[in-house]
């Protein structure tokens, strides 16, 4: 892991296209702008962890319970 030191206003660059800059520091909570090209996805940790295992369990579906929620809908 790479630890760097940035003051309010001052930023990191990753690659030649995503900005992190740091737009707040209060108590204990830094905040952070981050400029990037819309087609990259930036989610916060957590979500972004919801999201794999909700991929994750849908990948599990099975093709029977496929057929079974198609049966439910058409009801």
């Amino acid at each position: 892991m790479l630890v760097l030191t940035r003051k309010v206003g001052e930023s990191i660059a990753i690659d030649d296209n995503i900005r992190v800059v740091v737009v707040q520091v209060k108590g204990k909570q830094v905040r952070l702008g981050i400029e990037a090209p819309k087609e990259t996805k930036i989610h916060r940790e957590e979500v972004y962890l919801a999201i794999k295992e909700q991929n994750r369990v849908a990948a599990e579906t099975s093709p029977e319970d496929m057929k079974n929620v198609t049966r439910l809908l058409k009801k």
